[in-house]
């Protein structure tokens, strides 16, 4: 019998309540107060007035392979992670909605590495470069205060390296698992004394390859993590951070309706006749200085710069490149080298408003990025024929840059025992100027610029009810600009940048509650975030991505989250989401990809999604969990036309930890989709040939084994 959606949430309510107060029962241990970072005020994770996750390192680690963030993400409300079993176009990650229309990296949300943006001044981020083996623990922020972090705020993910400590340790692993995956690394850290100044490290180098669940999917990547710390003393720190990637990907594409259902595994044929494939390679640095100056005034300097080459060859025909009706077209090879830099300036003061404690922050954000962008035919005409997948002739040569310059200053005033105001306004510019190399009697000069500027308020009122219990209500506004690879094509393969498209403005509200019980804590937010002119995929034809203003959306949605014991080895994860997201707006202009009609839910979102984990996690032994997943369906159109199939999918994992004097050894074994179901592992969006569909795997397993020694 299926129950309507207003008689589930409360039946899940009342189950988690009645949960929570057994665990409270049969748990005299208190929850350690978790410090967050993500809302810069650095508050508890109860006192926070804003939907924030924090899952520690030894939790992304365990019994997993440490490849993915989608291992271990799926345990957090709000957020919807896909792994589309194609390592050449990344995870497809959304929070809340934002994000999801993303056909390669990550749009529409903000990622941090040790403070360093992993997303780039237009927007655009990727995952490639977090090593989940050096994680200390990654913090996830929803909701109306990721507007405090600018452009393409929709979510915030931060990930924090462990810092290194006594005894040095050295460690090794090595995992395997279904379809020749592999992956071993080796990890060292410690602290050492230099002088009167203290020294910490970690060092961690991994590889990991695999010949992919499907055929032309294979990958090989090879990642590297360094952060050293010196302490000069109890005022002053210096932190010096540094990670390279080298990723080979073979790209398998997307399937349609047909053949996802029966050939799941199978590839695209313009796939292998153009091997479609893609290679990366990204190096960053980055120093961050914090200074004590008193008791009551902290700085905190951050000054970054990296490095990223990416080569990807598309599946486009050749005869729609030469066409005669499209002398423009830009080609299907990309050829794209990345300089990219910046620095974050903040200061923190503790004082006291009307007798009642104040902290300010202030500071100023400068991000810059500059990319030469070329594109070339993907074949070559030989004297015994045409040669598929090889560079060819030069069809595009550009010059373009994006820059943000961001004041921000947020308060946090505690006016009275019970009650707490926050707020902070962020005022953002953001830059783009494009310089056309490639100008010829056809192809007239594509250069051009724009400047888009919003002001971001953000404000928060918190009530404690309790020591246990707080509530909060919360309101902000965030924009979101195009992304360079948002506007490098235009409709009908017309060369140069789309600088017709807009960003897109969201106004947020959120009603939250928390209350910590016994080990645990249980958090709920209802929240509402109406969008103009959101940025949406007109068309995607062979790797190749058009967007459109399409109107206003809507997003109503409701977040439950338990996580903690409920006895002494016993640990839970129970997270519930339910999003509503539709246009407001009509469009139905020759423009639009589909019609899109108010009331259409916005693709690649799903509806409701459900996760639970029981975990037995004694300090040295054995060790086991289950975990269950559940995703409902997802438009993979703006017409909604089509959508991918719900589905459950459970895994259940072993391991055993021993430990012998200095030596550490763990073991673990897994099966992943252990009823081995059919169903999408993600969308690609408006797909222009209707191959929206990305296979996730049958039933699979994995097992790997860490040793480390301590001196």
């Amino acid at each position: 019998m299926r129950l309507p959606f207003y008689q589930r949430t409360i039946l899940a309510a009342a189950i988690l309540s009645a949960t929570s107060s057994t665990l409270a029962q049969q748990s005299a241990e208190t929850l350690a107060p978790i410090i967050v970072q993500t809302t810069r005020t650095e508050a508890s994770l109860l006192e926070t007035p804003a939907s924030v996750s924090i899952i520690d390192g030894d939790t992304l680690r365990q019994d997993r392979l440490q490849v993915n963030l989608s291992e271990s993400l799926g345990s957090v409300p709000g957020v919807q992670i896909q792994n589309r079993q194609n390592y050449a176009q990344d995870l497809q990650i959304s929070i809340r909605g934002f994000g999801a229309r993303s056909a390669f990296g990550v749009r529409g949300l903000r990622l941090y590495v040790d403070g360093i943006p992993a997303t780039m001044p237009d927007g655009q981020g990727q995952t490639s470069n977090i090593d989940i083996a050096s994680i200390d623990r990654i913090e996830i922020l929803r909701g109306p205060f990721s507007a405090l972090y600018g452009n393409s705020s929709g979510g915030v993910i931060q990930v924090f390296t462990e810092d290194g400590s006594s005894p040095t340790t050295l460690s090794a692993g090595m995992a395997a698992g279904s379809y020749g995956t592999y992956r071993y690394g080796a990890k060292a850290k410690g602290l050492s004394q230099l002088g009167s100044t203290e020294l910490d490290y970690v060092l961690s180098a991994n590889r990991f390859t695999t010949q992919g669940y499907r055929d032309h999917s294979g990958t090989r990547k090879n990642l590297g993590n360094m952060k050293l710390g010196l302490q000069f003393n109890d005022d002053s720190r210096l932190t010096l951070i540094g990670n390279s990637v080298d990723i080979k990907a073979d790209d398998p594409l997307g399937l349609d309706r047909d053949t996802f259902e029966n050939d799941p595994r199978s590839v695209y044929g313009g796939a292998l006749d153009y091997n479609t494939r893609k290679t990366v390679k990204q190096t960053q640095g980055g120093l961050i200085y914090d200074h004590r100056i008193s008791t009551n005034h902290e700085l905190r300097a951050m000054v970054y710069f990296g490095q990223r080459k990416t080569t990807q060859y598309q599946s486009i025909p050749f005869f729609a490149q030469t066409s005669a009706s499209n002398p423009l077209h830009a080609g299907g090879l990309i050829d794209l080298k990345r300089n990219y830099g910046g620095a974050d300036l903040r200061w923190t003061s503790k004082l006291a408003f009307a007798g009642k404690p104040l902290t300010l922050i202030g500071g100023i954000a400068y991000d810059e990025m500059t990319e030469q962008r070329k594109g070339y035919f993907n074949f070559v005409n030989t004297p015994t024929g045409r040669q598929l997948g090889v560079q060819g002739d030069l069809r595009r040569d550009e010059t373009n840059k994006s820059w943000n310059l961001d004041p921000y200053l947020q308060a946090s005033w505690q006016f009275a025992e019970q009650w707490t105001l926050d707020g902070g306004l962020r005022y953002s510019t953001v830059d783009f100027s494009s310089n056309d190399h490639y100008i010829n009697q056809i192809n007239d000069d594509g250069s051009g610029d724009a400047r888009y500027q919003k002001a971001l308020p953000v404000v928060s009122l918190r009530f404690a009810a309790t020591p246990d219990i707080s509530l909060y209500a919360s309101a902000g506004r965030g924009f979101e600009t195009p992304t360079f690879n948002e506007i490098s094509y235009r409709s009908g393969g017309v060369a140069g940048l789309n600088f017709n498209l807009q960003p897109s403005v969201n106004n947020s509200v959120e009603l939250g509650a928390k209350a910590q019980i016994g080990a645990g804590l249980l958090t709920a937010a209802l929240f509402q975030t109406r969008t103009s002119d959101e940025i949406v995929t007109a068309e995607s034809v062979g790797g190749r991505t058009v967007y459109q203003n399409a109107g206003g959306t809507r997003r109503n949605g409701f977040e439950l989250g338990w996580t903690g014991k409920f006895s002494r080895n016993w640990n839970t994860d129970l997270a519930y989401t339910w999003l509503d997201a539709e246009y407001r707006d009509n469009c139905l202009s020759p423009t639009c990809s589909s019609p899109i009609y108010a009331g259409n839910k916005i693709p690649g979102i799903a509806r409701q999604a459900f996760y639970a984990a029981v975990g037995w996690t004694p300090p040295t032994g054995w060790r086991a969990g289950v975990e269950a997943r559940y995703l409902s369906d997802i438009p993979v159109n703006d017409a909604n036309s089509e959508s991918t199939p719900a589905y459950f999918v459970a895994a259940v994992s072993a391991g055993y930890l021993w430990r012998t004097g200095p030596w550490e050894v763990s073991t673990f074994a897994r099966i992943d989709n252990l009823f081995d179901r059919h169903y999408a592992g993600s969308v690609i969006v408006n797909e222009g040939n209707q191959r929206y569909y990305e296979p996730a795997p049958g039933r699979n397993w994995s097992a790997g084994t860490n040793i480390s020694y301590s001196f």
